[in-house]
């Protein structure tokens, strides 16, 4: 389990297996009534760890009951949560693994495997805010924005807090490792396809899953993009919010739609403006290529991306810089280039 784990023993916080010190930013050691804060399952607990992720943001069925969207692997478990159990604010780790304050009831989780790692929490009366508003963004729009490559994006999140970034690939198939108990058992792997990637050190680190990602090419009006579960030294992932939510509409039996405004930003802005012909040539490509690309060594994700110089689109290859496996990939097929990005595994953090 890569959320963030505290061990009893050792009396650190761990991060995808990596020490680190404790976080210094003071609101995630305390009670917060903002979303993008830190929270999750208080039985995600094991006997030397315990583990904790972020409580994304708010969101409401078609009646108006308010839920807490984060990770299945925050809220649920990793699947193994059921209907009930208690979600507090913050998240146990930022308490001594004891439990904090109640804010929500686990309510429901997409099951993994199904291209999304999502789960809801019905939230408790007079617990957090009910505008939705996520620390340090502020209230966010209700509508919701398909990911575009060279999107200017930011989240707030339990161990980075407030970060921005730009989307370098769409369209994105990834292989991502979880640990279904914190911090110990067997550790599996997950395929996704369509998956958002940003490439930054410090967009996110263990702690942040369960973030929503959200547009920031409009100082005014911040668009929910991606739900962010996963991602390496330099990269984070999140699933398309357009496709969490149409699954977990299923899930529920119910439509469920973000808590906030209704403004929608206008193209254009920090926004990246490669031609739309040469970006659907590049992606019909990919797909030409994708199955080849991810079944040789060390590939972990193959996605539609750009150039470093933005110049034109390319296939983003993302390859395990500690695999020791020979690399062995093309510079392009046709006049579209492949772009090598070297990182670390992708972890579900």
């Amino acid at each position: 389990m890569i959320k963030i784990k505290f061990s009893f023993i050792l009396s650190i916080l761990t991060v995808a297996f990596v020490c680190m010190p404790f976080a210094t930013q003071a609101q995630y050691q305390n009670q917060n009534d903002n979303y993008g804060v830190s929270g999750g399952n208080i039985n995600d607990i094991s006997r030397r760890y315990c583990c904790s992720g972020t409580l994304g943001s708010l969101v409401k069925n078609a009646s108006g009951a308010l839920y807490i969207l984060s990770n299945n692997h925050v809220l649920a478990r990793t699947d193994q949560a059921v209907a009930g159990e208690d979600v507090s604010q913050p998240g146990l780790i930022d308490n001594n693994c004891q439990a904090p304050r109640i804010v929500a009831d686990f309510t429901a989780a997409v099951t993994l495997g199904q291209n999304v790692d999502c789960a809801v929490a019905a939230l408790r009366s007079g617990t957090m805010n009910t505008q939705g508003s996520i620390e340090g963004i502020g209230t966010i729009s209700s509508v919701v924005k398909t990911p575009a490559v060279g999107l200017a994006v930011t989240k707030s999140g339990r161990t980075t807090g407030t970060t921005t970034g730009t989307i370098a690939s769409i369209n994105t198939s990834v292989t991502v490792q979880y640990q279904p108990t914190c911090g110990t058992g067997r550790k599996i792997n997950y395929s996704y396809t369509n998956q958002v990637v940003i490439n930054s050190s410090t967009f996110s680190a263990g702690g942040d899953s369960g973030s929503l990602i959200l547009s920031n090419n409009s100082p005014s009006c911040h668009q929910p993009v991606a739900l962010l579960f996963a991602g390496s030294s330099t990269t984070t992932i999140g699933n398309p919010i357009g496709e969490v939510l149409s699954k977990l509409n299923t899930q529920l039996g119910t439509t469920v739609s973000f808590v906030g405004g209704t403004c929608s930003a206008q193209p254009g802005g920090q926004e990246l403006q490669l031609p739309q012909e040469a970006l659907d040539h590049a992606n019909r490509v990919l797909e030409q290529n994708r199955h080849d690309l991810m079944s040789r060594p060390a590939v972990l994700g193959v996605g539609l991306g750009a150039l470093e110089d933005n110049s034109a689109p390319a296939i983003v290859v993302y390859v395990d810089k500690t695999s020791q496996a020979k690399q062995q990939l093309p510079a392009g097929f046709g006049n579209v280039p492949v772009r090598v990005v070297m990182t670390d595994p992708f972890i579900a953090y």
